[in-house]
């Protein structure tokens, strides 16, 4: 066919970075990002997680100049995560009003009321054995867990939090933790689930720096399964069917055709997290020179809210909403 014949020219709309502007599709902004943050005991401290370099567990004052530079940069939000001086297999400290989080989530809401803070409402982190519940018989009890989480879910509503998100995967997680907050009077504190949660790999460097590698077992028994993709839609269904107000995808780049399946099945908001070894992965291969790390983490999250993401969880957040100011 002889050029001059030709009438659909794609490339007339990418000449310039003016046109590329005007006619981009997906467009990602601070305020679709959250930061998730490391709490821990003490004043002054400011541990670096070796296996996610620029990430640190932070004291609760080192906490808060990098929660008011999030605030600062224009991010959705925060999530806390707690790592308490002591752990019992109960994981008490997550559902004590002078807990790490508690005080954490009181302390950064004096000083940034406009934050949005989230508190992650798993036992995890806080239970010596690390998995997310209560055991018995070597296994997670559902329904004896579902009663902690709703106690840690009210004391984190107490301190002060906007948001909580349950990511155990315990079956009426979303339901226990609606009734407990009603009952105490949060009728408007938001549930965040993580609905389609995987027994993922990808979670590894996370384990580090939230100091909660199981102390037997793993936790396939109650999280999904990577290889299936029907059950993930029944698991968003059944917490859209107990009051869940977001749903989340956990992880990110393998899941982006679930992570487009709910963005097409459900009107609710939807959320997806960004690992701590997909942001690893991309650490080390630009610590090596082999990547341009800021076009390939933007690149990454737009991805996430073309796939449908209206929020997304990642380490890279500060530094992305950096790069996404700059001209």
């Amino acid at each position: 066919m002889p050029t001059t014949s030709l009438v659909h020219r794609p490339r007339r709309l990418r000449r310039t970075p003016s046109i590329r502007r005007l006619v981009r599709e997906t467009r990602l902004a601070p305020e679709d990002l959250v930061l998730p943050l490391f709490i821990v005991p003490g004043e002054g401290v400011r541990r670096p997680v070796s296996s996610m370099p620029g990430v640190a567990q932070l004291s609760i004052d080192e906490a808060l100049p990098v929660a008011r530079e999030a605030l600062d940069l224009g991010l959705g939000g925060i999530i806390l995560f707690g790592i308490p001086k002591i752990k019992d297999s109960m994981g008490s400290d997550a559902l004590d009003a002078q807990g790490i989080v508690q005080r954490a989530i009181r302390a950064l809401k004096q000083a940034l009321p406009d934050l949005w803070m989230i508190a992650d409402t798993c036992l995890c982190e806080y239970t010596d054995h690390a998995h997310c519940g209560v055991i018995r018989d070597q296994e997670v009890d559902n329904d004896a867990t579902l009663e902690l989480l709703g106690q840690a879910a009210v004391s984190y509503a107490d301190a002060g939090v906007d948001m909580v998100a349950p990511s155990g995967m315990m079956d009426g997680m979303v339901a226990a933790i609606r009734h407990a907050l009603d009952g105490a009077g949060h009728t408007r504190v938001p549930i965040l689930s993580y609905a389609v949660k995987y027994a993922s790999a990808y979670y590894g460097p996370f384990r580090d720096a939230a100091e909660n590698t199981p102390a037997f077992g793993d936790r396939r028994a109650y999280q999904m399964d990577p290889a299936n993709r029907r059950e993930a839609l029944r698991e968003a269904a059944y917490d859209v069917e107990q009051g869940a107000d977001w749903l989340m995808v956990k992880p990110g780049l393998a899941y982006m055709d679930i992570l487009r399946e709910l963005r097409d099945r459900f009107e609710l908001p939807l959320a997806v997290y960004n690992v701590s070894g997909e942001y690893a992965m991309i650490k080390a291969a630009a610590a090596h020179g082999w990547i341009d790390e800021p076009r390939v983490v933007l690149e990454t999250l737009t991805g996430f809210k073309r796939a449908g993401a209206d929020m997304i969880l990642t380490y890279h957040a500060l530094d992305a909403a950096r790069w996404m100011k700059q001209p």
